[in-house]
């Protein structure tokens, strides 16, 4: 089907403009060279707002020094002129356009002499210069598109590194389940060996750390065995129950994730779930159970506080500012402590490695530029990155380090990312099917009864 859009431009024959907010640039400073031919116009709000960007030290303002920095290097010595400046080979022209007021039968719309607005503003006077070209504010403010929508101008989000809904789907319901397999087929898994060869169950290869569940009746009871295939030795394997630090796993999921965080070849785990499922306890118990072969295991969150303000502007002293912050790691530290004898070896252990920082619980700001050398580092509330700030976290893994990252993707607190957008999601989605990789969707709470009615009802 033909959209406004594409028939806007087959019967001019001329590039669409995009008018980009400024959370399309804090969200991807190279953005601009991802709209193909078309040409992108900066509303000057935009660098206004940029501005206020430019001295911090979280990922929003490495954007927008990295985009004003982009756009200086584009421009060079000349200016943006009526046309704007080429963006680069085969791509568009970009220019900053002049703050414009709403049109005279607007003006009584919008009565707040805000950045949003006159982002909006400008857009629709770069619209009216333009008849003949298809213009559309690009933005991931929700509030804004419905208001463009309501004034009739083109609004659109970003969807360049937007997950489609279907795969979302794969990455949260990824074990296959076997009801009634043939005993035969199955017979090397069960019968003490602990694996089969791929064929005897399947005709095609499967993917890399593909998990499974075969369910039978027999003697009136119903069985399960949990498997994984494995690549390197092209089996399905038996998952058994694995202990680690006093924690095992409850339930099948529990089983798979624990045994991804305890495997030495799987270097990146994505742990994904509700409030109570044990994500982040799994990761710390096989991070503890492991402490041997890792310097160091950093336990981390994003900081995520309204605006733009670091945790300096929190009151009090650093061990303060980072108290909320750190506070839902101690706490499964805690039912790890509470697992052990007090006064065992393993509680020592704790004591111990805490006291020498070789357990290093922190805010993931305190951590940011890194280098992550023979360190099992476990990245809680994922959801809240970007899939910028993934790739960053993943990219500075030295040898050895082993990665493993926890959220909920129905649990997002920052404004601009969704379950389709947001970097948990993009990396279950773009890493599967790699050997060193296993994602787990853990799906029913541990926690307490409460908490898995309250999670399942409210």
């Amino acid at each position: 089907m033909e959209t406004d859009s594409d028939n806007t431009r087959r019967k001019s024959g001329k590039p669409k403009i995009f008018v980009l907010d400024t959370n399309i640039i804090l969200h991807d400073y190279m953005a601009i060279r991802k709209f193909q031919d078309n040409d992108i116009v900066i509303p000057m709000a935009v660098l206004e707002e940029l501005d206020k960007f430019k001295k911090g030290s979280d990922n929003l303002s490495y954007n927008a020094r990295g985009f004003m920095r982009e756009l200086d290097k584009l421009s060079g010595n000349d200016m943006f002129g009526k046309e704007g400046v080429p963006i680069g080979k085969r791509l568009g022209k970009i220019k900053v356009e002049l703050n414009h007021p709403f049109p005279d039968e607007l003006k009584g719309c919008f009565q707040d002499d805000t950045q949003d607005h006159r982002i909006l503003a400008t857009a629709i006077w770069v619209k009216s210069r333009n008849p003949d070209r298809f213009v559309a504010l690009v933005t991931k403010d929700v509030n804004l598109r419905m208001k463009s929508k309501a004034v009739g101008m083109e609004a659109q989000d970003y969807l360049t590194d937007k997950i489609e809904e279907s795969r979302v789907e794969y990455t949260r319901n990824e074990v296959i389940i076997a009801e009634n397999p043939d005993p035969d087929a199955i017979k090397g898994l069960i019968n003490g060996q602990g694996s089969m060869p791929y064929g005897d169950f399947c005709k095609e290869k499967p993917a890399p750390n593909q998990l499974y569940k075969f369910r039978w009746e027999q003697n009136g009871g119903h069985n399960t065995v949990c498997a994984r295939y494995d690549d390197k030795s092209r089996k399905i394997v038996l998952v058994k129950s694995r202990y680690a630090y006093g924690i095992s796993p409850r339930n099948d999921e529990q089983k798979f994730a624990l045994d991804a965080c305890l495997n030495p070849e799987i270097k990146l785990v994505s742990l994904t779930g509700g409030a109570g499922t044990g994500k982040t306890l799994l990761a710390l118990a096989a991070a503890l159970e492991q402490e041997r072969d890792f310097e160091q295991i950093i336990l981390s969150r994003p900081t995520v506080i309204l605006g733009n303000q670091e945790i300096g502007f929190l009151p009090g002293d650093q061990k303060s500012k980072m108290s909320p912050f750190i506070q839902p790691l101690m706490d499964n530290l805690n039912v790890i402590r509470h697992c052990v004898r007090p006064g065992s070896k393993q509680a020592m252990k704790i004591d111990a490695m805490l006291k020498e920082e070789k357990l290093l619980i922190s805010p993931l700001a305190y951590i940011r530029g890194r280098s992550l050398g023979r360190v099992f580092f476990i990245v809680d509330e994922a959801q809240n990155l970007t899939p910028h700030e993934i790739k960053t976290i993943i990219t500075r893994a030295g040898d050895e380090t082993k990665i493993v990252f926890t959220g909920d993707i129905f649990q997002i607190d920052q404004p601009y990312l969704d379950m389709y957008s947001n970097g948990l999601t993009h990396l279950g989605e773009k890493m599967a099917g790699q050997p060193l990789f296993e994602h787990v969707n853990l799906t029913k709470g541990e926690r307490s009864e409460l908490s898995e009615i309250a999670s399942r009802l409210l």
